[in-house]
């Protein structure tokens, strides 16, 4: 689980952690531990999702008006969760169908710049 994020950010980050052992598991062959190319993409998700503008209110990404990936992560993110996606329900319904509920609301204004940054420095 993640040291540095809170609350639904947690929650994102398991979801998306489950998603990458799926796939690191299939693709990698990996046993309990991920590969250090997919535990390095995770480590730069949590960081991404740390920094997320939108902080609590963040939205999926697939509907998120702000690109905050790098090109190479987000297309190798993109594969996972084409591939994990799909095999989440049955490996991990719960949050797989928390994703799919989230995903179905409407996406917030876009917030301030640094506006969630300064949100959470005020609330440490």
């Amino acid at each position: 689980m993640s040291d540095i994020l809170l609350g639904k950010l947690a929650t994102e980050f398991k979801t998306v952690k489950a998603m990458v052992e799926v796939y690191c598991k299939y693709h990698h062959g990996t046993k309990g531990e991920l590969c250090a190319e997919c535990r390095e993409l995770l480590e730069y998700a949590e960081v991404r999702l740390d920094r997320c503008p939108y902080g609590e209110d963040k939205p999926t990404c697939n509907k998120c008006p702000i690109h905050c990936y790098q090109p190479a992560p987000k297309e190798q993110m993109r594969l996972i969760m084409r591939y994990s996606g799909p095999r989440m329900l049955l490996r991990h319904p719960i949050l797989a169908i928390r994703h799919l509920v989230h995903e179905k609301r409407e996406v917030p204004e876009k917030p301030a710049p640094n506006a969630s940054n300064r949100h959470r420095r005020m609330n440490k």
